[in-house]
């Protein structure tokens, strides 16, 4: 599709008139020097370090994806945006013509991966099109962006909104009907977007709705129409004022926009600078939103919440809410569940602190909630490994700061095994390169995943795959199973539900992957059973592993006794017949795994054991010698064979659980008194020593 438009030196976006809407002569009026040219969005682009073609991979670790894929400069570019950006861009783009509406895609979004999806942003009341400003060098990455521009003056009905946005996306699905189009709207533009997703259930869609305004008739801008249908032109002085009001809290927008990254006393000497500036940033708004403007917006509103709400039984695309705590337009908060209730494919992330306009605040980025929820992809179905995005180093910074404590309190110490069957102190025998599958013991609840994942990336570099249930992404609504969103950040760092196609995927992409076979029977087991392995009788992965040549490490860790004991187990729990219920209930509510398989491995009930804390012991880490498999492919396509495998494997975990429990003995530090007298003496970074190796 060939396009023209207008450069915006200064102002850094690009109109696009496409097939469906008129050309206007010059484009966007404006006072700036301006080029034409063809669309940016339709010129070649530069692939992202790592990817290629659909399902072929370079030979690149995911460590030097994470570093070259989003660097840190981008993040910084990220962070230094600001809610002034958005008036500022504004000042240019509220002096065009009175219509139509059109698309624009921001020159800063930049190079993107292969076979990148379609995002079409639909704004809210304000019609600019700019609401993704602070997002738009992160989302240009993953993204081909258009941003609906409503001009001030435009008359254009939400009938006719809807039908512009559906041409373009039935055109764009004409041209790549294999791929997904993203919907992003807030407010309005979550009307927008459920419309037309109920009007094209037969197109791929993925929308992501911020706030939308399908609660309008509960919003006290109600009650704001009347007055503005009879104030006088002459007092039009008193609209920045109400308008305010639209931008939520003026402090707190000066406090959260002031320059981030300096020392608290220069960030206190910006913010009266922030505070100088809003009468400015007000004058802008109300020249996005005259009287006028803002009355036909209003009732506009109105229209857009019924039509939506009338037509929501028809939307069948998957629907991400993100909803704030403190949206004073529009409850926010009840009308997310209410949509979630009514929706099929839905998924509800909540910002307690967050006002109206999203995407404007500081702290939200909404490429790190995309990423945690798993809601890229590039194709019609997610794929787990050929769609995930590495976190940055500052995405993992955010992740690993708030959990330091736990390492702290733990004080891990790890060990590996050199090829020659040294044991040393740290991750030096962890083969850099993939495919690495890692095997080991799970510990209660799972929580030796906390320091080794932070470890292993902070020693190594290494980002670890943990093949987690499949509870951790996708289940039936209802129950009482922990939410969701409580396991984004585990998606974000490259959690992948077990399956065979995703175990063959990690290994065919050179990942460093983590597999408990012993799964939800290990992680919750009853009293008594600490250190046990409970493995299936058959093996699972070695013939997978082989296939394509991985090292398989066995490993143990040991600590959990010392951090709590099991004093109410699934035994125990079943005998009360509330808390069987709700165990059934619960397990009938996850995927089921280990259909197949029988004894106490196939025991995969859903339940959480009393535990009794007690002062916090050390975690000791073992990772045995690498297990090669390269050249191996045609022996151990042999049961007899792999299974003579899987059972040394098994036999290399067991040893390794031994020598910690026997070594930890001797350890002077293993009790957290004397780790914090020797932290308090040496400095709390310090390297707590350990046992003699």
């Amino acid at each position: 599709m060939a396009a023209t438009g207008a450069c915006f030196i200064a102002g850094g976006f690009l109109p696009m008139f496409g097939r469906d809407m008129k050309s206007i002569a010059g484009g966007l009026r404006t006072n700036f020097s301006v080029s034409i040219r063809p669309s940016a969005v339709f010129t070649e682009q530069t692939p992202a370090p790592g990817v290629t073609e659909r399902g072929r991979f370079k030979k690149m670790s995911e460590a030097d994806m994470i570093s070259k894929h989003f660097d840190n400069s981008d993040v910084a570019k990220l962070e230094q945006r600001s809610l002034k950006d958005y008036f500022e861009q504004s000042k240019d783009l509220i002096r065009s013509d009175g219509g139509p509406p059109r698309w624009f895609s921001p020159l800063e979004c930049g190079s993107r991966l292969d076979s990148s999806p379609l995002l079409l942003f639909l704004p809210g009341i304000d019609g600019v099109g700019l609401g993704l400003i602070l997002h738009h060098q992160r989302l240009g990455k993953l993204f081909d962006i258009w941003c609906l521009h409503i001009p001030v003056e435009d008359r254009t009905t939400f009938t006719e909104l809807v039908k512009l946005v559906e041409r373009t996306v039935r055109s764009e699905n004409y041209r790549s009907p294999n791929k997904p189009i993203y919907l992003v709207g807030e407010s309005l533009g979550g009307c927008l977007a459920l419309a037309v997703a109920a009007r094209n259930p037969d197109i791929d869609l993925a929308l992501i709705l911020a706030n939308p305004a399908t609660s309008f008739s509960k919003s006290p801008l109600q009650s704001l129409m009347p007055l503005l249908s009879l104030m006088p032109d002459k007092l039009n002085f008193s609209l920045p004022f109400i308008l305010s009001l639209i931008t939520g809290d003026p402090l707190r927008m000066a406090i959260a926009n002031a320059e981030k990254g300096l020392p608290l006393q220069q960030r206190v000497g910006e913010l009266p600078q922030g505070l100088v500036a809003l009468p400015s940033y007000l004058s802008v708004l109300f020249g996005i939103l005259p009287r006028e403007t803002l009355l036909w917006k209003l009732k506009m509103l109105r229209s857009a919440s019924a039509f939506a709400n009338s037509r929501l039984h028809a939307v069948k695309a998957e629907i991400l809410i993100l909803s704030s705590g403190k949206d004073k337009l529009l409850s926010s908060q009840e009308e997310c569940e209410r949509l979630c209730h009514a929706l099929p494919n839905c998924e509800i992330r909540r910002f307690t602190d967050s006002g109206h306009f999203l995407f404007l605040e500081d702290g939200v980025d909404l490429v790190t909630i995309i990423k945690g929820v798993s809601f890229y992809r590039r194709a019609k179905y997610l794929d787990y490994i050929l769609d995930y995005i590495p976190p940055t180093p500052s995405e993992f910074k955010n992740v690993a700061e708030p959990i330091r404590w736990f390492n702290s309190i733990t004080c891990p110490v790890m060990l590996s095994t050199l090829e020659d069957g040294k044991i040393v102190k740290g991750l030096a025998g962890i083969p850099s390169e993939g495919p690495t599958l890692f095997v080991g013991y799970h510990m209660l609840l799972g929580i030796e995943t906390i320091p080794l994942v932070l470890q292993f990336m902070d020693e190594r570099n290494i980002l670890l795959r943990g093949i987690a249930h499949p509870m951790l992404f996708k289940r039936s609504s209802g129950g009482s199973l922990p939410d969701l969103s409580r396991f984004d950040t585990i998606r974000l760092v490259g959690a992948v539900p077990v399956s065979g196609t995703n175990f063959y995927k990690l290994m065919s992409s050179k990942s460093h992957a983590l597999l408990y076979p012993g799964g939800v029977r290990e992680a919750v087991h009853r009293k008594g059973e600490e250190y046990k392995l409970f493995w299936p009788e058959q093996s699972e992965f070695v013939r997978i592993a082989a296939r394509f040549g991985a090292k398989i490490i066995p490993f143990g860790v040991v600590g959990e006794d010392d951090f709590g004991q099991v004093v109410i187990d699934y035994n125990d729990l079943m005998m009360i017949p509330y808390f069987r219920d709700q165990i059934e209930e619960n397990t009938k509510k996850a995927v089921k795994l280990r259909t197949g398989s029988s004894g106490e491995v196939a025991n995969q009930d859903l339940h959480t054991p009393g535990i009794l804390p007690k002062l916090p012991g050390r975690f000791y880490y073992l990772f045995g010698k690498p297990i090669e498999t390269e050249g191996r492919k045609q022996e151990l396509r042999e049961k007899e064979k792999a299974h003579e495998l899987y059972l040394h494997v098994k036999s290399e975990v067991e040893s390794c659980l031994a020598y910690l429990k026997e070594k930890r003995e001797s350890d002077p530090y293993r009790n957290i008194l004397p780790r914090l007298f020797y932290q308090a003496t040496h400095g709390f970074t310090s390297d707590v020593p350990t046992f003699e190796l």
